[in-house]
């Protein structure tokens, strides 16, 4: 791909954001227009997002799920694990909490002699 000047970008950018609704100009402008980047790189898919281990989502949940019988789980179980898979994968903080106090706790219930 050809690489564009930043003149040129302004101009696209311009010519774009004048085609839009009014609304969606508004929106923008709300935001700032200056931080508004029509020309953004699509991020990847949810179902090729890959992990450290270079796994997408649905194969760690498969290989998760596959640990334990078909009958110790339920759809909701297998939507929680797919859940979590999801929100750790993005780097998301709550769901990086719910795993951390998800550890700490199975932790203090050996320590309590609980397990």
């Amino acid at each position: 791909m050809k690489k564009i000047s930043p003149e040129e970008e302004e101009k696209r950018k311009t010519a774009i954001f004048e085609n839009m609704s009014p609304r969606r100009q508004k929106h923008i402008l709300k935001k700032g227009y200056e931080n508004w980047d029509p020309f953004q790189e699509p991020k990847d898919p949810i179902d090729i997002r890959k992990d450290k281990t270079k796994r997408t989502t649905q194969s760690l949940v498969t290989e998760f799920l596959q640990t334990k019988d078909f009958e110790e789980y339920s759809n909701a179980y297998g939507r929680g694990v797919f859940e979590l898979c999801l929100g750790l994968i993005n780097n998301d903080d709550r769901f990086k909490g719910m795993y951390e106090f998800s550890i700490w706790y199975q932790e203090l219930l050996k320590r309590e002699g609980h397990e």
